[in-house]
């Protein structure tokens, strides 16, 4: 399993943000390959998402999705002052 891990704060413009928030996540759960996804954004502005994906073609499929590629492009010229992306394997430490 992999995860695709967001962190992001948000900038002063959030126009449309949280509808097309809403909408990458019912995407994202279409999408062969996804696992689960958890967020989570203080008061602040700051947030993080993990979205877990079974295998890295999944994940490099997602990126390539159109609308998603839009709402990326949106959120670097618009919703956010900062982010970071990061992809890790998980390891079951059971």
């Amino acid at each position: 399993m992999f995860a695709v891990i967001f962190t992001s704060t948000l900038s002063d413009d959030t126009a449309g943000y949280e509808d097309t928030a809403e909408r990458m996540v019912e995407l994202c759960r279409r999408r062969p390959g996804f696992a689960g996804i958890h967020s989570v954004r203080g008061t602040d502005g700051h947030g993080i998402t993990v979205c877990l994906w079974d295998s890295l073609d999944a994940i490099d499929a997602w990126r390539d999705d159109l609308e998603h590629a839009a709402a990326r492009a949106e959120g670097r010229d618009r919703w956010y002052s900062d982010y970071r992306l990061m992809v890790c394997e998980v390891i079951d430490g059971r």
